[in-house]
């Protein structure tokens, strides 16, 4: 599989700047907010929003402090989504160490989600970024709508492939679809190019999002996302719909059974995935999430060869690869 190393080659010299920029963004004046924010920095994943603003900015012109702007207002507004998350799942882990919810209680979580978003408003207002901030603004709209349909469509696990694709293209598609953008817009005012990277980072992020719900259904965990989890928060994703679809009423209702309830064992888990697998539904769900990673890489083949281009292009591979 090819490396997030070698990926980030074109733009190494500009992430390495980057550091110490989003750093700066952070800073306050309250002392609990700087013992915070330094904790939320030493915990950084794999950066790969900021990965994706700057290799599409570098594909498209020259990487300027407009870019610099889209990477940090992105990854604010991102890292403010993932503490407001923790809360809302009351979930006390967070890439295998301790949430911020459960360190400082769900309150002080709530208020630092609060400053990062209002940082990340800031940032952008400061930089007269305005566009930038509008793209940014509707993702975060369209992650909170996402977010609210599947808690609705969970009450009654009613969930069709098509509300499925549109909860992943509103509460993970859409930011992703914004890096693309804002990193394309940092650097050009071509309204079509920019248009086409939007459609680019939300094929994209969908068959990101399709990759982390297949992890659910492996049958021995050997990733940071727990076997099983999704079913546990009673969560409808397209390896059980797909399933569901090539079966009989009477055997779904006994599935319908295990994901409504309350105390899921290890065994009806076990069921559940022993279900979809035996009914197609880890192929299905492997041949949609590869439709839509092509679909972004034929949006790619429209642009002139780079090594930021090459880059994308493994970006994509990279995100369905991926193990983890």
């Amino acid at each position: 599989m090819i490396s997030l190393e070698k990926i980030k080659n074109p733009i190494l010299a500009e992430l390495n700047g980057f550091e110490p920029y989003f750093k700066s963004c952070l800073k306050s004046k309250v002392p609990l907010l700087d013992i915070i924010t330094n904790y939320i920095l030493r915990r950084k994943g794999k950066q790969m929003r900021p990965i994706l603003v700057f290799l599409a900015a570098k594909m498209h012109g020259e990487i300027n402090s407009a870019t610099y702007t889209a990477a940090a207002l992105i990854e604010l507004l991102h890292t403010a989504s993932l503490v407001h998350d923790d809360v809302v799942d009351n979930s006390h882990l967070r890439r295998g160490v301790f949430s911020i919810n459960a360190l400082w209680k769900s309150k002080v979580a709530v208020l630092v989600g609060d400053f990062l978003l209002s940082k990340g408003l800031l940032l952008a207002i400061e930089n007269k970024e305005y566009t930038l901030l509008e793209i940014v603004t509707y993702a975060v709209k369209e992650m909170v709508e996402g977010e609210l349909l599947q808690l609705e469509k969970a009450r009654k696990l009613n969930i069709t492939e098509d509300i499925y694709i549109e909860i992943i293209r509103k509460k993970t598609a859409a930011l992703i679809s914004a890096c693309a953008a804002c990193g394309t817009k940092s650097v050009t005012q071509n309204e079509i190019t920019i248009n086409k990277m939007k459609i680019f980072g939300e094929n994209l992020g969908i068959a990101f999002q399709i990759k982390d719900d297949l992890f659910d259904y492996q049958k021995k965990n050997i990733v940071g996302k727990p076997t099983g989890n999704d079913l546990q928060e009673k969560k409808m994703t397209l390896p059980l719909i797909a399933a569901m679809a090539n079966n009989n009423e009477a055997t779904n209702k006994k599935i319908f059974k295990i994901v409504r309830s309350d105390q899921k064992t290890n065994k009806d888990i076990e069921t559940v995935i022993n279900f979809v697998h035996t009914n197609g539904g880890i192929e299905y769900t492997t041949n949609k999430m590869l439709e839509f990673m092509n679909k972004a890489l034929t949006i790619l083949d429209e642009f002139e060869d780079s090594p930021a281009k090459q880059s994308l292009i493994d970006f994509v591979h990279f995100t369905v690869d991926r193990n983890k």
